[in-house]
């Protein structure tokens, strides 16, 4: 791979797999993207398939690049994967049973590979290239489809024995509340997700009768993201789902704070990209579900990482952390 006498550019590679999408990219040590690319998952075909067709686009969009990269190793964030045996689990948006990721990579490329959950590795991406640069102790919190945690203390994820350390969105806030897909109820996950959002909405819908910008949408168009633009237009109703979402958010986070005493809980993914609405109620529910003494000292805050970057980062600062 390197040129004559050429300055070596080493690089990791980054793989998000995602229920409908795989990013992947090249990364610096610094966190420049040398290379991004995408690709349909097909989550209902065998993974070495994807496999295949991500080494594939690698190679003709390797091309491109300068002669003089160097790649180091392969990280790899994705659904349910086990950083212990580089295998996934049973992934719930994936058609795979269980998956040795290892392998399948140590097919196309002899070179270290590291994997973990996507909450683990946004987690790891945020203290190499994003807001948790200066902290040894922080827990990143996602909020997508489901909710997501990846627990960082003295500067090292949190595995557990086996690995699945970190499922916030799994831990009971509400007694016999909402079914979760995971089978219990109740679950943090069922109310601070963007599923969780759009839930507390048809609930506040259906038992006030008060005007709403989204009173008249087809149950099918009621996301989110509308959600936030009814409450950016101050619709009184969208801000009370919010509020709700908040209140929930901010007891699971008050509980974790009890555990971990962390330094900052980093919001990421789709509904922290709400901003204050969302972070507002977070902290002022967070602070009166607090011990004295642990108040006022964790920051909340937003991830700092490029939002169409993340996954990629997240991917390769775990096998960068796995290296240096």
């Amino acid at each position: 791979m390197n040129g004559n006498g050429m300055n070596t550019i080493e690089l990791t590679l980054g793989i998000d797999i995602g229920g409908t999408n795989t990013k992947f990219g090249l990364v610096d040590k610094s966190g420049k993207v040398y290379l991004r690319e995408s690709l349909n998952t097909e989550a209902d075909k065998p993974a070495e398939l994807l496999f295949n067709r991500i080494f594939k686009k690698l190679a003709t969009a390797q091309k491109q690049l300068p002669g003089n990269i160097s790649i180091k190793g392969v990280g790899i964030g994705a659904p349910n994967a086990n950083y212990y045996t580089g295998t996934i689990e049973s992934p719930p948006n994936l058609s795979w049973q269980s998956v040795d990721l290892i392998k399948l990579v140590r097919r196309h490329l002899e070179l270290p590979v590291s994997v973990t959950n996507d909450a683990n590795a946004a987690a790891l991406g945020e203290m190499k290239f994003g807001n948790a640069r200066n902290f040894k102790h922080f827990i990143e919190i996602t909020l997508g489809t489901g909710v997501g945690s990846g627990i960082v203390v003295n500067g090292e994820i949190l595995y557990g024995h086996d690995g699945f350390a970190g499922e916030m969105g799994h831990v009971i806030i509400e007694r016999n509340g909402r079914q979760c897909g995971c089978g219990r109820r109740g679950c943090l996950e069922t109310y601070a997700s963007a599923t969780g959002i759009t839930r507390t909405m048809e609930e506040i819908l259906s038992s006030s009768a008060e005007n709403s910008l989204l009173r008249n949408l087809p149950e099918s168009e009621l996301t989110s993201k509308k959600i936030y633009e009814a409450a950016l237009d101050k619709d009184p109703l969208a801000l009370q789902a919010f509020e709700t979402t908040g209140k929930y958010l901010g007891l699971g986070i008050a509980d974790a704070i009890h555990y971990f005493s962390p330094e900052a809980i980093i919001l990421f993914g789709g509904l922290a990209a709400a901003g204050e609405l969302i972070f507002e109620p977070v902290r002022r529910y967070t602070e009166a579900n607090l011990m004295s003494f642990f108040r006022n000292k964790v920051k909340i805050i937003p991830s700092g990482l490029p939002a169409g970057d993340a996954a990629i980062l997240g991917a390769s600062a775990l096998i960068w952390h796995e290296i240096s």
